[in-house]
């Protein structure tokens, strides 16, 4: 089937700073979609450090310029010298692409939450703004930074209300996310659409089991994503020394597989607990290692810990593990089971024994794994994968210029050209 053009193939500018692209799955999932719907994409994203290093490349159709930054080290002044980097990189390239080709639309992706100040230098030039909704950062920043909570808070409240003030639209990653641009930041209810972060099936294909990875184990448990302070490895790994200690279970190997903030801290944090026989921390592995990995696990690990940010976040990993047919333990979060429903077995909040002894019990039913698996794959497949985020996705700008189903744009009353 080719492609939908739309008329003037309306230029999307996406700024992304958290991650470079198309290490960035999300993005890179919503920019192909676009310019396979017609539309003219550029990307601009930081650099990263083994891979993505092109400055300026052009992969499937999409744009991406990328620029050298610096990772926030130490607390909040070390994330004042990176965005202030990323702000003015960011600035001085979209003015670039805007002088090549006018942008018709920046689509920007938090966090932080300033890149309205990119859309509002682009605004003279007719450019409309688009808050694609992430991360609520100010409870990002109270689960980094829990001692200086009412100053943080304050100011990062105070910027997140302006970008969604200054927002044409804004796309939430779920239904609470949507609740907060509503009823935190005022935004019209027509102006905000849910599309949810969702793996591409094809990414996520069942692999016959390696059972190499078990190490001479029975079983074997896996994560798979961001290591940051808030993504709770650390309750995990502690889970992992009662499953050891307190349960008397010595036939499991466990993998980590990501990077982050944290990783070198969870790996010798490990050490600490003297579980680094059986843990293994590969960092970010390619997608084949992922299929292989998630194939052969009998359960996998989703251990982010209740905070606020948490408890209203879709955890990507969730879903992953659901494409895949893995049975997941979580603690019992808000949008957790929102994405899990039956595939997970949830536990009281930051529990780590707790978290073990369903670890355990998952174990020693196999029958039970592999209802779960099935459930969760069947969610996703029907309701949950990337298929049906793309179609909400080029529904929403479509609507936002107007264009019908048959590609012909619907020009307004007293619009001309």
């Amino acid at each position: 089937m080719g492609k939908l053009r739309r008329p003037g193939g309306r230029h999307v500018l996406i700024l992304v700073e958290n991650l470079s692209v198309p290490f960035d799955r999300r993005v890179w999932q919503e920019s192909r979609a676009l310019v396979d719907a017609g539309y003219q994409v550029t990307v601009i994203c930081p650099a990263g450090n083994k891979r993505d290093k092109e400055p300026d490349v052009t992969l499937d159709g999409v744009r991406i310029l990328r620029y050298p930054l610096r990772p926030a080290e130490g607390g909040p002044l070390g994330y004042i010298s990176e965005y202030t980097t990323a702000l003015w990189q960011t600035s001085r390239l979209a003015l670039k692409v805007n002088r090549a080709s006018r942008v018709d639309v920046v689509h920007a992706c938090n966090p932080p939450d300033l890149f309205f100040l990119v859309a509002l230098l682009l605004r003279p030039w007719g450019a409309r703004f688009v808050f694609d909704h992430h991360d609520l950062v100010p409870e990002l920043f109270m689960s980094r930074f829990p001692g200086r909570r009412p100053l943080l808070y304050a100011l990062t409240r105070a910027v997140e209300w302006l970008t969604l003030a200054c927002a044409d639209a804004v796309i939430a990653t779920n239904e609470s996310y949507r609740q907060v641009a509503i009823n935190r930041g005022g935004v019209p209810a027509d102006r905000v659409a849910v599309v949810r972060s969702a793996p591409d099936l094809t990414r996520f294909m069942a692999r016959p089991p390696d059972n190499s990875l078990r190490r001479g184990k029975k079983y074997l448990l896996a994560y798979i994503g961001v290591m940051g302070p808030q993504d709770g490895v650390d309750y995990a790994l502690r889970a992992l020394q009662h499953l050891r200690d307190d349960l008397g279970r010595d036939d499991v190997q466990a993998i980590f597989m990501g990077s982050g903030d944290v990783y070198d801290a969870m790996v010798a944090l490990g050490k600490e607990l003297g579980i680094d026989d059986f843990v293994e921390f590969p960092g970010r592995v390619p997608d084949e290692y992922v299929q292989r990995c998630l194939s052969t696990a009998d359960v996998c690990l989703s251990p982010d810990p209740m905070n606020p940010l948490n408890d209203v976040s879709t955890m990507n990993k969730v879903v992953e593990y659901m494409a895949m047919g893995r049975p997941i333990v979580s603690f019992d979060l808000t949008e957790a089971r929102v994405s899990a429903g039956e595939s997970a077995t949830y536990v009281p909040v930051n529990d780590e024994l707790a978290f073990a002894r369903a670890i355990d019990d998952l174990l020693d039913c196999p029958d039970a794994r592999q209802q779960m698996g099935r459930i969760g794959r069947q969610r996703v497949e029907t309701e949950l994968s990337w298929e049906t985020s793309r179609r909400n996705l080029i529904d929403f700008y479509d609507r936002m210029f107007g264009i019908t189903a048959n590609g012909i744009r619907a020009i307004p009353r007293g619009e001309s050209g």
